[in-house]
């Protein structure tokens, strides 16, 4: 577990690029002045934390700053490392809400390229550890490389994978494999799903017709709905969270390639916005690249 929190703290020191440490920077003159707030209020937007949650940010920063007859940049700037750990947990908490008593089904959902099915894998891997039996289901049934590579990642993992011909119905599929789930004790059904642009309405609909499929299978299914998104994307990546959730209501987040050159900040306008959990963050390429996010060890890693 450790070793996951460290991976987290290192990745996002390693791809905040110039804006979070220069928002650091600010704090680091002599006194609280106007420039300082106007200074912050731009890096923060060119950081991607986007224009309504940096003006609640700052709001809130300020006004402590006045009640508390803060005077010292650098007591400001706890403030703000503060104020940043609290609207990262304001949506809820961090990791899956699983039922270990019961067959949970986890719905997996993004776009092409996101890092969406090395995600199940690492998510496979992470629940393997804490002793959940689990299975995986071949959704994305439109690219025949996407069960293959499914296949691989399950082996891997040492995981189970239920897979049907490529072209096959998304939603027989998962049902199969909760079927399959049943019959063989596994606690973690985790479902692929097609890899498909958030602005396809055909592509959207195939969707919620899988999580129809699943809902009908056991109340309260699925019990965890993912969207894996690409760090790296931006405000982009609000849009896309926008998207799936008024499709197949997203329950949380899982921002991936944050070992790359991601500014970090997309997460906070997520969490303001759209009220949605960061749940994990990939780390890396291998199978424990993800660890369970925690919101004053990522504030604390921009930061520092």
């Amino acid at each position: 577990m450790f070793d996951r929190f460290r991976k987290l703290k290192d990745s996002v020191q390693r791809s905040r690029q110039s804006f979070f440490g220069r928002v650091s920077s600010l704090f680091e003159r002599s006194q609280i002045d106007e420039a300082l707030w106007e200074e912050l209020e731009e890096l923060l937007i060119q950081a991607d934390v986007g224009p309504e949650t940096t003006e609640k940010l700052l709001d809130r920063v300020q006004e402590r700053v006045r009640k508390e007859r803060i005077h010292h940049p650098q007591d400001a700037r706890r403030v703000l490392e503060e104020e940043m750990t609290a609207l990262l947990r304001s949506a809820g908490p961090p990791g899956l809400q699983l039922d270990p008593q019961k067959l949970n089904i986890v719905l997996v959902v993004g776009v092409n390229g996101t890092g969406k099915t090395t995600t199940i894998a690492k998510l496979a891997d992470y629940l393997n550890d804490r002793g959940y039996r689990v299975l995986l289901a071949a959704g994305d049934t439109f690219r025949a490389a996407a069960i293959d590579q499914l296949r691989i990642w399950g082996e891997r993992a040492k995981v189970p994978v239920i897979a049907h011909q490529p072209g096959a119905d998304p939603g027989a599929v998962a049902y199969d494999a909760y079927q399959a789930a049943r019959a063989r004790g596994a606690n973690v059904v985790i479902v692929d799903t097609a890899g498909r642009l958030h602005t396809r309405t055909n592509l959207m609909e195939e969707l919620r017709k899988i999580r129809r499929v699943l809902s009908k299978l056991e109340e309260g299914t699925p019990r965890e709905v993912l969207l894996v998104l690409d760090a790296t994307t931006g405000q982009n990546a609000l849009s896309q969270a926008r998207s799936f959730t008024e499709a197949v209501g997203v329950t949380g987040i899982v921002l991936a390639k944050l070992d790359g050159t991601a500014k970090g900040g997309v997460a906070f306008a997520i969490v303001d916005e759209l009220r949605l959990p960061i749940k994990f963050v990939g780390t890396g390429e291998t199978l424990e690249d993800l660890s369970e996010f925690d919101a004053a060890t990522f504030v604390s890693a921009l930061l520092d």
